[in-house]
């Protein structure tokens, strides 16, 4: 490759993430998931389309598939805060496990006797589908505030349903037949369990290391979380197990760790989340071909009918059968399994392997994914307030808190942000009741910073210096956030406003 033909590949790599970045505005608008839009710039570039590119190497759209996946996850499980889906833990367990089987097995049913595939072909639809996504799902839900239990739920079963979803496409894409179905069940419990051990004890010992080694730059920071999360991505591949549940694990126990300097670790996060979306998406658009999906639209109707209308219901409604949730959850629950980026991903495998008409289960999932994703996605807000799920207040913000270790000192300097709907504002810094150890150093306020009394009124926008030793750091930022939600009576008094109960008193 010559100078000027690099210089003409970053001019088109440069344009298409500037297209893709307003694509995300009008997204943000119209309530549809930005994948669509993101498909729509790969069709446009591709055959049949204005760029007229022939694209064909679908090894090649796996690997890089599977690459952004692996940030995609980081970056999800960097953002999954554990205290909202640990009480949804076991219910989102088994909508991965027991509920991924028996989607499988009803798409499958519906593939073969409805639209006349052979089994293997079926299976193969039947578990690439399977798989929601995350980010489809939380991208027209950010508006709707919803019980914590139902986003945990959805969040957590998003994060953990990839990896036996992979397992059983590789499965159904090789040669030769599957003698017995419980090795292929003991093949997917090992790997699931190396990939969560390994991927727990990456993340801890990587979260023990950058709390107590000060680096040289705070930019090494986001730089060090990520490479932490690929490599228990790589480790749980290598040891066979589910490097998928690995680097989400990871990532997630990373992410409740409080490490330095958050906020830029999380924003760096989100901004290598979405080139990867938006690379691999136009990618994958290229890898289409727009003639040829006319012969399989109606087959891939009718396969995304089964799936939406029975196996996602009949598999949420059978998974938590043990679990006490209304039924208006549930039925949240099974209309909110949108499918994005992870099945097309995963419509790829059978091409590689060789599978006979791999392109038609290309061009099926592709266009099952495309139609249902544009139904559903819009409508998931409208039957959120329906259902009498969402919320028309707008809860308490959280703050914006980042911490710069001082090595010498043995502390912690905390940046504090106050943001809008903060019930922060109007409290005095002495009714912060810090720990002893921990005191509001700075205020900056409009620009202007001065040191505050006991006295002082926090406001909406003013941004705070807080040192703390090692020793209260976490009590330090628990009361600053406890204020933040509670008000200054937090702790004395509950969220509503009755007396609080104490460990004591329960």
């Amino acid at each position: 490759m010559t100078v000027h033909h690099l210089n003409q590949l970053l001019l088109v790599c440069s344009l298409v993430l500037l297209i893709a970045v307003a694509a995300v505005r009008i997204s943000s608008r119209s309530g549809l998931p930005s994948l669509l839009l993101y498909l729509g710039i790969g069709v446009a570039m591709g055959q049949d389309g204005i760029g007229n590119v022939s694209f064909s190497n679908a090894e090649l759209t796996q690997v890089i598939g599977y690459a952004a996946l692996v940030v995609i996850l980081a970056e999800g499980g960097l953002g999954t805060k554990w205290k909202e889906i640990e009480p949804a833990l076991p219910a989102a367990v088994m909508l991965s496990l027991v509920g991924v089987a028996i989607s499988v097995g009803v798409t499958a049913a519906g593939a073969h006797y409805a639209v006349g595939l052979e089994w293997r072909h079926a299976l193969i639809i039947g578990a690439v589908v399977s798989s929601t996504d995350a980010a489809a799902v939380f991208s027209v839900l950010r508006k709707v505030p919803l019980p914590s239990r139902v986003t945990g739920v959805l969040e957590a079963e998003s994060g953990f349903n990839d990896a036996p979803v992979v397992i059983l496409v590789l499965a159904f894409s090789t040669a030769g037949p599957i003698e017995h179905w419980y090795t292929l069940v003991g093949e997917i419990s090992l790997e699931l369990a190396i990939g969560a051990a390994i991927g727990i004890a990456v993340g801890w010992l990587g979260s023990f290391g950058l709390r107590h080694v000060a680096l040289p730059a705070s930019g090494l920071y986001p730089i060090a979380v990520m490479a932490i999360a690929v490599t228990a991505y790589a480790a749980g591949a290598m040891a066979h197990g589910s490097g998928f549940l690995a680097v989400y694990l990871a990532s997630m126990v990373l992410g409740n760790a409080k490490l330095p300097h958050w906020p830029a670790t999380r924003g760096f996060a989100e901004g290598l989340g979405w080139i990867a979306q938006i690379g691999m998406f136009v990618l994958l658009g290229l890898l289409v071909t727009p003639h040829d999906l006319v012969d399989d639209f109606w087959p891939a109707i009718v396969i995304g009918l089964v799936l939406t209308m029975v196996a996602r219901p009949l598999s949420v409604v059978l998974s938590l059968l043990p679990f006490r949730m209304p039924w208006q959850e549930k039925a949240l629950m099974s209309w909110a399994g949108l499918r994005g980026a992870v099945p097309i991903i995963l419509a790829t495998i059978p091409m590689v392997n060789g599978v006979a008409d791999s392109t038609r289960i290309f061009n099926i999932v592709f266009v099952l994914v495309v139609v249902y994703t544009l139904v559903q996605g819009p409508t998931l807000p409208w039957l959120a307030r329906k259902l009498r799920l969402g919320s028309d207040s707008a809860p308490a913000s959280d703050l914006g808190i980042e911490s710069a270790p001082l090595e010498r000192l043995r502390g912690h300097l905390l940046s504090v942000s106050i943001p809008k709907e903060s019930r922060m504002h109007g409290v005095e810094v002495s009714e912060l009741r810090m720990p002893p150890g921990a005191a509001v150093t700075l205020v900056v306020r409009e620009k202007q910073s001065f040191v505050p009394l006991p006295t002082t009124v926090l406001r909406h926008g003013d941004e705070l210096l807080v040192v703390a030793t090692d020793q209260v750091r976490d009590e330090a930022e628990a009361r600053l956030r406890a204020v933040a939600q509670g008000g200054k009576l937090a702790g004395w008094l509950a969220g509503n406003g009755g007396p609080r109960r104490t460990r004591r008193a329960q």
